[in-house]
């Protein structure tokens, strides 16, 4: 889940409109006619098929004839390239688009008299969001998905292989096939808009950039920049991108087209020079001060650098992501090969990763994403209620990002309260720091910040709570103190304000019977660090009035989250899915298994972070808190490990306290010691081996399991809303789609067989769910 300009367009289309006198510009010309002449040569070895695919492609739509995405005309002697999708909030690419843009190069090639070209979009808010991920879904082969991108390559080549200088004029989102389309072009102007960011995130989707963007990033940036981005799929704003030489000038949106028109005019004239790749720049250095950039134009430099980013990426990723590498492969055959050979396996390897099951996991996740966005969760004609004010309870690390999510995401007034001022202090550094590090990233203009944080308020009383439409307790886990508050909020509020609870582990049905308003008050789970976590986990008791569901989503919506709504119940769905994986995993170090190799098997499964890791962050004590609660109500299936109770009593608490599982030294990075104290403390034996595939199997069913459990008692609605839950909010492995998609690519067959062989094995908790059972037996799957 980035930038532009090409080196081989800053070499060519703007200096042979300039002026051919000199011996490099001439040569710079014959550069980019001999290498559309060879797209034009891999084009027209496979046109009927490609010609084929689009055709099928624009049927598959059904939207071929609802208007045009690309138009041209005529404004003085600058020819303008207009961008805007019909119908679409966002302008995306589309195969059925290939023969408008064939008639505005014709258009541009019939008006000969042009000083340049400016290549803008008339939606505002969007350039090109990227390209129309469901053209990939509908073809069947990997060569049609292949001529897909021949057929991008050629339609872009010719924007960069244009006599007369082309400028890129972007305003809002600038990613993949969008940013593709812009490199391609001679120059580029973007905005200081908000709304405008530049990246190639096809690698998010199992993918690579397929209109040229893995050979032309490079050539401008330098390939360590390029690399950070491409295998990353980093977003990078306006500022950013003109310090790695991605855009020429960064400007107010007022005056976009006029600066893009200006630039046509300098190019034409001479008097403006497209903009030095980084390897250019590198060379011309007399310092030194570049001479890693400098490395990257000579073949033993780049062999050392390939060879530094596959180690490093390899560290990442364990290898569950293909696209990744491929990436590597293609800009590394294209600077050993030439540009020709790069377009060409940039293509092959689209269609190839575009077939793998990790591309359609990922692809599906995306989706899922998309229906969240438009998912209300409540009837039809049921709407939110006004918001104009948030009010936090507790200014600690969950306190203070749900604050700040608010205020720069939702740009919502908050008002952030503390039992004292040193509490509230804490939570407005925290707002100061993240505000100073995007400030000085130039993420966001000083203006910008000190306008941002000027919406947040603070005090030690509920006077400011006043006129507040929700306000969410993100205080310790104690029912008393939580009815307290709603007391509080009840007092001082409106009769229509929200009491929303982030609690993770107490019944939202045991807080509303202390509120006299119960169809207002709501769980809004959130995960932490809060401005980095995607997820929002909203959970409704029966009493929750709908329009209270309703604004407590568009809230969080609001502020940048992915949104689920799951039914009360023990540990609602995250929580409760998480216990029985982190208590096998205890177990299993109770058998006398490291740690370390407990971690180690998880995180090659595609987990982020181990299991027992995990444990020492969260701190030892805050599990604690849950686990009566999910044993009372589940039985075996749920019962924890008593290590905890002895580890808190020795204080051992995890990284809080320095020691937990391991053992944490600030001055030290890398691997921990583990805490060898625990095995005496837990009456465990030490050096017991188990393989790796026998910790994954144990503690990935267990969550598995689970998560069918909560389907089938309506905890969750249905499956989709499982997989996004334990992706977003505990790290499932994206790759392998969620639990629901797991299963279904292994079979319900096959894992009821597993975990039968585990119950046989280790008890009755992994006893297959019923529902899992009665899917085995129809021989159907969670997912069509």
């Amino acid at each position: 889940m980035s930038d532009e300009q090409n080196p081989a367009t800053a070499k060519g289309a703007s200096k042979k409109t300039a002026t051919k006198k000199t011996a490099a510009k001439k040569s710079t010309a014959k550069k980019a006619t001999v290498k559309k002449a060879a797209v034009k040569k891999v084009t027209a070895k496979k046109a009927v098929p490609a010609k084929k695919a689009a055709t099928k492609a624009a049927a598959g739509t059904g939207s071929a004839a609802s208007g045009a995405g690309f138009t041209f005309r005529r404004e003085g002697d600058i020819g303008l390239v207009e961008i805007n999708v019909p119908g679409d909030a966002q302008n995306t690419l589309k195969a059925e688009f290939a023969g408008q843009f064939e008639e505005v190069m014709r258009q541009i090639e019939r008006n000969g008299d042009l000083k340049g070209v400016v290549v803008i979009s008339t939606k505002p808010g969007s350039f090109v969001a990227g390209a129309d991920i469901t053209m990939f879904d509908r073809a069947k082969t990997a060569e049609e998905v292949e001529q897909l991108s021949i057929q991008c390559q050629a339609a872009f080549q010719q924007f960069e292989s244009l006599r007369i200088p082309v400028v890129a004029a972007i305003d809002g989102a600038c990613l993949g096939g969008g940013l593709e389309l812009a490199l391609a072009c001679h120059a580029r102007i973007a905005t200081d808009a908000a709304q405008t960011k530049l990246g190639l995130p096809e690698c998010m989707l199992g993918l690579l950039p397929a209109g040229g963007g893995t050979q032309r990033l490079p050539r401008l940036i330098g390939i360590a920049n390029s690399l950070d981005l491409l295998l990353t799929g980093k977003e990078v704003r306006p500022a950013k991108a003109r310090k790695l030489g991605i855009v020429d000038e960064v400007v107010h949106p007022g005056v976009l087209k006029e600066a893009a028109i200006r630039k046509v005019h300098a190019l034409a004239s001479g008097k403006g020079k497209a903009k030095a790749s980084r390897l250019q720049q590198a060379k011309k250095d007399l310092s030194g001060a570049v001479t890693g950039l400098a490395l990257e134009d000579t073949p033993g430099g780049r062999l050392v650098l390939f060879r530094q980013a596959r180690k490093q990426l390899l560290a990442k990723t364990g290898g569950n992501y293909p696209a990744q590498e491929r990436i590597l492969d293609v800009v590394a055959l294209g600077f050993s090969k030439g540009l020709d050979a790069g377009y060409a396996a940039e293509a092959k390897t689209f269609g190839e990763l575009a077939m793998t099951d990790v591309s359609r996991q990922l692809r599906g996740i995306f989706f899922a994403q998309n229906a969240l966005k438009k998912e209300t969760f409540v009837p039809t004609g049921v709407t939110p209620r006004k918001l104009e004010k948030v009010g936090v309870l507790g200014a600690g690390l969950m306190g203070a990002g749900i604050a700040l999510v608010s205020a720069n995401k939702a740009g919502l007034n908050v008002r952030l309260k503390d039992r004292d001022d040193k509490g509230l202090g804490h939570g407005f550094d925290y707002l100061n720091k993240f505000y100073g590090k995007r400030v000085k990233r130039g993420a966001m203009r000083r203006f910008d910040a000190d306008a941002e944080l000027r919406l947040v308020t603070g005090g030690t009383g509920y006077q400011g709570m006043r006129g507040c439409d929700v306000v969410v307790e993100a205080v310790f886990e104690d029912l008393d103190l939580k009815h307290r508050m709603i007391a509080d909020v009840e007092a001082h509020c409106g009769p229509e304000t929200i009491f929303a609870s982030n609690t993770s582990s107490i019944p939202i049905t045991d807080l509303a019977k202390g509120a006299k308003r119960p169809e207002n008050v709501i769980g809004m789970h959130y995960f932490s660090p809060v401005e980095k976590m995607p997820l929002l986990e909203i959970i409704t008791h029966a009493k929750t009035a709908d329009a209270v569901t309703a604004t407590a989503v568009a809230l969080g919506k609001a502020q940048g989250k992915t949104v689920i709504v799951v039914k009360d119940g023990p540990g609602f769905y995250t929580t409760r899915v998480l216990a029985p994986y982190l208590n096998e995993a205890a177990r299993i170090l109770g058998e006398g298994v490291d740690p370390h190799a407990i971690d180690k098997a998880l995180t090659a499964f595609g987990y982020p972070v181990g299991p027992i890791a995990l444990m020492d962050e969260v701190g030892i004590d805050v599990g604690t808190k849950v686990a009566p609660v999910l044993e009372k109500a589940f039985g075996e299936r749920m019962q924890s490990p008593k290590a905890a109770s002895a580890m808190i009593e020795a204080g051992y608490l995890g990284r809080k306290t320095g020691r937990g599982f391991y053992v944490y030294d600030a001055g030290k990075k890398g691997s921990k010691p583990v805490n060898d104290a625990l095995y005496e403390l837990l009456n465990a034996p030490k050096g017991t081996s188990m393989a790796a595939g026998d910790i994954v199997d144990r503690c990935n069913w267990m969550l598995v399991n689970e998560a069918v459990y909560c389907l089938q008692e309506g905890i969750i609605a249905e499956p989709m809303h499982g997989d996004i839950g334990a992706i977003f909010g505990l790290g499932f492995p994206p790759f392998r789609g969620g639990p629901f998609r797991f299963i279904d690519e292994v079979g319900a067959v096959a894992a009821v067989r597993s975990l039968e062989r585990l119950a046989e094995r280790h008890g009755a908790r992994f006893e297959p769910a019923p529902l899992l059972r009665d899917y085995a037996k129809a021989g159907k799957r969670f997912h069509g």
